[in-house]
């Protein structure tokens, strides 16, 4: 089925999709140094590898999905979501390395706590039985045997 389109469409080729593999492994290679290498504060290890992550993640959808090839303007919209993607992904994670004690502030403290039923205790409760070994016909079925 022809379109009339008498262009030839270049989307790499060996030589490209080899190249963005080494790239890729060699970032890999980068993450897995990077992580035993202490950067002063579990914020900034995982910032750093966050930073890889997305130039991973852009390298991936430049070549392997063709947006090099494609609009600019997708590119640099698919490049700019990873970009904030992994910057909120940071911000996030730093914020919850800040905080001491993760219970809310809104919740009042109990003066005494709620007694458990003991129907609820499992050390007073016994183990439920198991099923009888022959179950009873369902009304209008004829028996197996």
């Amino acid at each position: 089925m022809s379109h009339g389109h008498s262009e030839k469409h270049h989307h790499g080729g060996p030589v490209v999709y080899t190249a963005t593999l080494i790239a890729l492994l060699i970032l890999t290679g980068i993450t897995v140094g990077a992580s035993y290498i202490n950067f002063g504060s579990n914020s900034a290890n995982i910032a750093i590898a966050l930073t890889i992550a997305s130039m991973k993640a852009i390298l991936v959808s430049l070549f392997f999905m063709h947006l090099l090839w494609d609009k600019k303007v997708n590119a640099i919209i698919a490049a700019t979501g990873f970009l904030f993607l992994g910057i909120f992904i940071t911000f996030d994670l730093i914020d919850l390395n800040n905080r001491r004690d993760p219970t809310p502030r809104n919740v009042p403290v109990m003066a005494t706590p709620t007694a458990v039923p003991e129907s609820m205790n499992p050390q007073l409760t016994p183990a439920p039985k198991p099923y009888p070994k022959k179950v009873a016909p369902v009304e209008g079925e004829a028996e197996k045997e």
